[in-house]
């Protein structure tokens, strides 16, 4: 059983910066690849970025690519979400998951365990 929190989210202003963090329980955090969703007001959720067990392959949604930037640090059983140039658009509950699989997951139904979500709010 792995249990995720995220926090870091907060309201920012376009072309701001925030930084998420997802924090783990348990020893077998490097057992899991990690994956942000984020999911906007009336609307489904969607992939953000994914990043593979060791850390060494990362995939990005297209809206995103060049501003957000994923890492993890299986030593603080922690996954990063580094994000900037934020639009309003980007306005969205941002949800950490974490699978089994060993490289990158980019579907929510390949996912094994989820946070509550932290609220990211980007005014205009």
């Amino acid at each position: 059983q792995v249990q995720l929190v995220e926090s870091g989210g907060g309201l920012v202003q376009a072309g701001g910066s925030l930084r998420l963090s997802c924090a783990a329980s348990g020893r077998t955090f490097s057992s899991y690849a990690m994956t942000w969703f984020r999911q906007a007001p009336g609307k489904e959720r969607e992939f953000v970025a994914a990043i593979s067990r060791s850390g060494g392959t990362t995939d990005y949604a297209d809206s995103v690519k060049g501003r957000f930037t994923i890492s993890r640090d299986n030593a603080k059983n922690t996954v990063y979400l580094q994000m900037n140039s934020l639009k309003p658009e980007d306005t969205a509950v941002y949800y950490c998951a974490a699978s089994r699989a060993i490289l990158t997951v980019t579907r929510s139904d390949g996912m094994n365990y989820w946070g509550k979500g932290t609220l990211v709010t980007v005014s205009s």
